[in-house]
């Protein structure tokens, strides 16, 4: 049992993350739903750099150099939206 949260450690934090941001944005808290989707996503770069194949599940998709890069990239990109749109209706 030990091995199999071991395995899927990495995705399931992710996906916590994940789930955090969704409940954000339903509560009319989108920015900050953002900027936690984002942060996620950066981090499931990194994972996806520094972690071992066999325990990666789908963050595996190609090249270890080119999920890394692109999934920091899109986070980024994400957090960065979040943080510079002006709020809806102060415009």
């Amino acid at each position: 049992m030990a091995q199999v949260i071991r395995t899927h450690l990495p995705v399931a934090i992710v996906g916590v993350i994940y789930i955090v941001a969704v409940l954000l944005v339903m509560s009319d808290r989108w920015r900050r739903g953002a900027l936690v989707f984002g942060a996620g996503t950066m981090l499931a770069g990194v994972a996806r750099f520094t972690v071992a194949e066999g325990r990666l599940g789908w963050f595996a998709v190609r090249g270890r150099r080119f999920d890394a890069a692109a999934l920091v990239v899109v986070g980024a990109i994400i957090v960065w939206l979040a943080a510079y749109i002006d709020p809806l209706g102060t415009g």
